[in-house]
């Protein structure tokens, strides 16, 4: 059953990746009314938030763009960077919204950056378990040992989903933030709105399938521990 919840993931994950990108692709073709490029939209979100200590940067690769806390920079791959389109300007300031929140002091960000050491060790521990069980369950000490075995796996899948659950608002809310800016900044025209809050419906769906395949997994395990309690 794991594996088919694995499986069911994989795919749905892969046909919302197609689906982001094909989106990205049509929508990078339609020039701005505006000509405002995303580093440059991203810059005059921060400052209109009088931020001036986060720095906007490019990066390498595809949909690499992200929100660095630690050095304080907007990271925007070279399409989002240079782009002159409403899914380049609605990804940039979706990223700067992050920036915001940090600046703000946004709750659920917090919650999620306390979060993060503690899901990196959780998935460590899966890791090494599930290499356990696959490769080597003689050394668990047979049927006695499973139960506790499932309770460190429900334990690390109850972490992960946590996590993955505590990015949907803050993912929600940035893009909430960004669509609010373009559009009072008059850096997108009605249609263009539709283009970019269709970009970033579709990059948080990304999102919304890690969580829904954490949630499956955590409840399987759950229920597999509690059958084994019957």
């Amino acid at each position: 059953m794991i594996f088919v919840i694995g499986i069911v993931t994989m795919l749905v994950s892969l046909w919302v990746s197609y689906t982001l990108k094909s989106k990205f692709k049509k929508y990078a073709q339609i020039p701005l009314a505006s000509g405002i490029s995303g580093s440059e939209a991203a810059q005059a979100m921060l400052k209109d938030h009088g931020i001036y200590d986060v720095q906007v940067i490019s990066v390498e690769g595809q949909l690499t763009d992200h929100y660095n806390p630690a050095d304080k920079t907007v990271n925007l791959s070279h399409d989002v960077y240079a782009g002159r389109n409403a899914a380049a300007v609605a990804v940039a300031a979706h990223e700067c919204g992050h920036a915001v929140q940090h600046a703000q002091a946004y709750a659920m960000l917090n919650l999620r950056s306390a979060l993060v050491p503690i899901q990196n060790v959780s998935a460590n521990i899966l890791n090494v378990v599930m290499m356990i069980l696959i490769f080597g369950g003689m050394f668990l000490g047979g049927g006695a040992a499973l139960p506790w075995v499932l309770l460190v796996i429900i334990g690390c899948n109850l972490v992960l989903t946590l996590f993955a659950l505590v990015t949907l608002p803050v993912e929600f809310d940035a893009s909430h933030r960004a669509l609010v800016w373009i559009d009072k900044r008059g850096v997108v025209t009605a249609r263009e709105h539709d283009m970019a809050k269709d970009a970033l419906k579709w990059a948080a769906m990304t999102y919304v399938v890690v969580a829904i395949g954490a949630l499956a997994q955590l409840l399987y395990y759950v229920s597999m521990f509690l059958g084994r309690r019957d």
